[in-house]
């Protein structure tokens, strides 16, 4: 009878806590999941997150072609819509990281019980459980759990927060904010930022190996970083294309095609130092974080260049842009060469000869040591002058700049100073005239060893290509033919008249005179007895306003001699002051941004000019005339000879006292593009003309770039005639002077 009751017994505790067994864990989850809902395990994540994903998004700057020139960011993410997404790169989504993604919602309960079997057999072979959705919710979460018991109360919030997102979106949505967020390292976030840095490509025309490969990295991107384990990387994306296939979105053909092939990496690093426009970037970086500020005190807005997915729409043309760095890069590495090979062997190269060595010490090596980052380091250690200067002569390692490439070297501080005092600098900038767009802007040779910009921030003394300020002076004054006769000798500037020091008088390159010159062999010549005797004529004064209302804003000095170009002026403000020619008259302030949009594509603020004429068409016409003589028989006419150009050019040569600066600026009748070169101390040159001369120096990167732009159909550069004045020219133009001249004394 005991062991009767005792089998009912043991049968009713069995029927009693079978159920309790097997639906305790159902009550656990239950249970967990109420405590995560709230709040109980800790706040969850702002809902807000959700209802806008694109947190921290970078902002883009596009140029007028559509093309990215870079970007500002703290997390280098762009935001990117599904219909964005390449189908092949959604499927191997899908295929690899949630199968059953579009019939689930945001649990899929099938891989659940796959991971629990894969843990009470296991086998970790098995897969895992966390869908897409999932795995989003997890991107919520900044902190990584500190224990075990942590990492499973965020699980059941990811699972809270994943049902709520799968309520919210669509599954397009959720699919496309994955890929915003995600992280493939080397600063890419975001499936754009990675299919552009990986691939330089979009993620749109992703193709399907490219796509495995970025999806594969979705497992763990240390372990499948392209970069560094690349056998690693095959193979899980060979995984990849695997799945796709077992899922139907690829035929096995197609992956065993593929599965042969190697990842062919287009890596572009994503750093303010690569890239293109990199001096130009700095210069808009600068320019909206100004923009910014005064924005918001202007609306209440206030916006963050590096989080709030601005969109900067530039005037920059991207292809104009490459052709400008690469030119500028093939003319100096020949002309630094040249540099090379001309100062071999001489004493105290490369200063000018006149420096002795305590000088060179004192007035040129000490000061750059005080302006070095390694001084401002060790100085913060109180040391004395003599040891920081034994530091600076003990040797290092050091990778320094060579037109080959970075070198990896060791050698002293000081001589590394004495080794980037030897390299010579270059700014380019073109400029749309109609416009006053800023097509092309190269403010260096080396973004990430020279920060220094040649295009806005450097000024020098501007030589000869100040000359035409002061021909337009004296043309709009007394509107002067470009046959007007000048004697060839010398003016005297008297100092008690001019308020000199003692008399002025400038000469002429040859110092030969006699005879005369008429203004268009003056110019083309570039004869300082002609400008300045129109500097005589004209005053000081009022070349200074004329060059003002064309758009020179840097200081002026109203001496005599500021009709042979003593006066430093930047890059930007001569070819923008050069545009007004172009422009028939009329100036525009030079502008590098069409229009500055948010996240959403709302416009903020759209930036235009209105023109200001300065000159009349026909005494404009007379001033391009005149510059179309010096490339048509003077110091530009390289161009013709040399170049190949055969269509009307107008522009002007420049060369400063001992030739430290070269320029030349020049136009067609729709851009207008500058060029300066020197070395960044002014005591570092050529010791001649031939070789130190603007047409030597500047000239050969304007005319590369030119060839280069005109095999370019599409950027559509004019090779026409400059549009003749409606109302004529009643001046005579034609002097019948078809001679050529030589440049051998251009100053």
């Amino acid at each position: 009878m005991n062991v009767k009751n005792n089998l009912i017994l043991t049968k009713k505790l069995v029927l009693y806590f079978l159920p309790v067994f097997f639906l305790s864990p159902i009550f656990i989850i239950v249970g967990c999941l109420f405590l995560a809902g709230s709040g109980a395990w800790g706040p969850l994540p702002d809902f807000k997150q959700l209802e806008n994903p694109e947190t921290n998004l970078a902002t883009e700057i596009i140029s007028s072609d559509k093309k990215i020139l870079g970007s500002f960011f703290y997390e280098n993410r762009t935001h990117v819509n599904y219909d964005d997404l390449s189908v092949d790169l959604i499927n191997a989504l899908v295929a690899t990281e949630d199968e059953r993604f579009f019939s689930h919602s945001g649990i899929d309960f099938i891989a659940l019980v796959r991971v629990l079997r894969g843990v009470l057999t296991g086998n970790k072979n098995l897969g895992g459980g966390s869908t897409i959705t999932q795995q989003l919710a997890k991107m919520f979460f900044s902190k990584r759990p500190s224990s075990k018991l942590d990492r499973i109360k965020q699980k059941f919030k990811e699972w809270i927060i994943a049902t709520r997102i799968e309520r919210q979106y669509s599954k397009q949505e959720i699919i496309a904010m994955y890929l915003n967020r995600f992280d493939f390292l080397n600063l890419a976030v975001g499936i754009k930022s990675a299919a552009s840095i990986y691939f330089n490509t979009t993620p749109q025309n992703l193709t399907i190996e490219q796509s495995a490969t970025l999806i594969g990295m979705a497992k763990n991107p240390s372990l499948y970083n392209p970069l560094r384990r690349l056998e690693k990387t095959t193979t899980r994306r060979n995984i990849v294309l695997n799945q796709m296939v077992k899922n139907k979105y690829l035929d096995n053909d197609v992956r065993d095609s593929l599965v042969a092939m190697p990842i062919i990496l287009n890596y572009k690093k994503a750093d303010h130092n690569e890239g293109i426009a990199t001096y130009f970037r700095e210069k808009l970086r600068a320019f909206m974080t100004d923009w910014a500020k005064k924005y918001g005190e202007k609306t209440g807005e206030k916006y963050n260049i590096y989080k709030d997915g601005l969109k900067i729409y530039t005037t920059i043309d991207s292809e104009m842009q490459e052709y400008a760095e690469s030119s500028m890069k093939e003319h100096l590495k020949n002309l630094q060469n040249k540099f090379y090979k001309h100062w071999e062997g001489i004493e105290n190269a490369p200063y000018d000869t006149s420096w002795r060595v305590g000088q060179i010490d004192t007035l040129i090596l000490l000061p750059a040591i005080k302006r070095s980052e390694r001084y401002r380091k060790i100085k913060k250690n109180k040391l004395s002058d003599e040891r920081l200067l034994e530091i600076f002569n003990d040797p290092v390692e050091m990778s320094i700049f060579s037109w080959d490439g970075l070198r990896d070297t060791v050698i002293s501080p000081l001589d590394s100073i004495k080794y980037y005092n030897y390299f010579l600098h270059s700014g380019l900038v073109s400029i749309e005239p109609a416009t006053g767009h800023v097509k092309a802007w190269v403010g260096g040779i080396n973004h990430e060893q020279f920060k220094y910009d040649h295009v806005a921030e450097g000024k020098r003394q501007v030589g000869s290509t100040f000359k035409p300020f002061v021909y337009a002076t004296a043309i709009d004054q007394f509107k002067y033919s470009p046959c007007f006769k000048v004697p060839n000798i010398q003016v005297i500037f008297e100092k008690e008249k001019w308020g000199l020091d003692e008399d002025y008088i400038p000469e002429n390159a040859n110092k030969k005179y006699g005879g005369e010159f008429t203004l268009i062999e003056g110019l083309a010549k570039s004869k300082n007895t002609v400008s300045a005797y129109l500097m005589s004529r004209v005053k000081p004064r009022k070349v200074i306003n004329l060059a003002r209302k064309m758009g020179l804003s840097s200081y002026l000095p109203a001496v005599p001699s500021l009709c042979l170009g003593t006066a430093e002026v930047s890059l930007l403000e001569m070819t923008g002051a050069y545009a007004t020619f172009a422009n028939e008259g009329m100036h525009i302030t030079p502008s590098f941004i069409h229009r500055i949009e948010d996240k959403n594509g709302v416009v903020l603020e759209t930036f235009s000019n209105t023109p200001v004429e300065v000159l009349s068409q026909e005494k404009n016409y007379i001033m391009v005339n005149l510059l179309e003589g010096v490339i048509n028989r003077g110091s530009g006419a390289r161009l013709r000879w040399k170049y190949g150009f055969n269509n009307p050019i107008a522009g002007k040569t420049g060369t400063t006292q001992n030739h430290s600066d070269g320029w030349f600026i020049a136009f067609v009748p729709n851009l207008v593009t500058g060029v300066w070169t020197g070395a960044d101390n002014r005591s570092v040159r050529f010791r001649d003309l031939h070789l130190g001369q603007g047409a030597e120096m500047a000239l050969p990167i304007w005319g590369e770039y030119m060839q280069k732009i005109y095999n370019s159909p599409r950027l559509n550069v004019s090779n026409e005639a400059f549009p003749f004045p409606e109302n004529g020219v009643s001046v005579t133009l034609n002097c019948d002077k078809e001679k050529e001249f030589n440049n051998d004394d251009e100053f």
